[in-house]
């Protein structure tokens, strides 16, 4: 069965276009043209991923990224924020409220179709199989894709799951922006880097009493402590 992906989209030539690409792709499509029905289509289907715009009818794409991040059912799936909105402060607020990606418009479809495979092959957990990472309490289980502090299982999203994860084996090596953008994202060229920050500072709060285990190395990237 192909992969479902819902798009939350007002504007009908950008609604058409991205679900054109993206069945061309091979995922099966359903679409919401306003906030409300699109928050209630993921919590009725839990599509595998959600493209979401964010000026949005009814309730604003920020709004149902928050709710859908707040609610266990529907926190593990990953969202593309897909919006005219350009500025620093709109990309940061869109990955502080949970948005695995963010891309803007006008957009490359292509491009998009890439990033959506990317996020859908890491919540599949394509990092690794087969393998078991620790660092004292904390563990994390590649074959299951799960990541656990004193045996209570992190309720971390797929792009924190991959970060935590490649920190980890990793550790005692520094990473730059720029490495893990290419490693966890799947990103080449020139990309927004707080894009990383984002992501960091909202696994160190997941990780509570670890998250000093993630250290950053001013200048240049980030650490897991050895």
């Amino acid at each position: 069965m192909p992969a479902t992906i819902l798009i939350v989209e007002d504007e009908p030539d950008v609604l058409d276009l991205v679900a054109y690409h993206l069945k061309k792709a091979g995922y099966h499509i359903v679409a919401a043209r306003d906030g409300v029905t699109g928050l209630t289509k993921a919590r009725d289907l839990l599509p595998a991923l959600l493209v979401l715009d964010l000026m949005l009818p009814q309730l604003e794409g920020t709004e149902v990224c928050k709710r859908l991040k707040a609610d266990s059912k529907t926190a593990h799936i990953p969202i593309v924020m897909l919006t005219a909105k350009a500025d620093e402060v709109d990309r940061v607020l869109g990955l502080e409220l949970g948005a695995d990606d963010y891309v803007t418009k006008p957009f490359s479809p292509r491009e998009l179709v890439l990033r959506v495979k990317k996020l859908l092959e890491r919540a599949k957990g394509g990092v690794k199989t087969g393998e078991l990472l620790a660092s004292g309490d904390l563990v994390v289980d590649l074959a299951r894709h799960e990541a656990a502090c004193k045996g209570k299982v992190l309720e971390l999203t797929a792009t924190e799951f991959t970060l935590l994860a490649t920190l980890l084996e990793r550790r005692g090596r520094v990473q730059t922006r720029d490495r893990l953008l290419a490693d966890v994202w799947g990103y080449e060229g020139d990309v927004d880097t707080r894009t990383v920050d984002t992501h960091v500072r909202r696994l160190r709060e997941k990780l509570g009493k670890f998250a000093d285990k993630i250290e950053t190395v001013r200048g240049v990237g980030y650490r897991f402590a050895e």
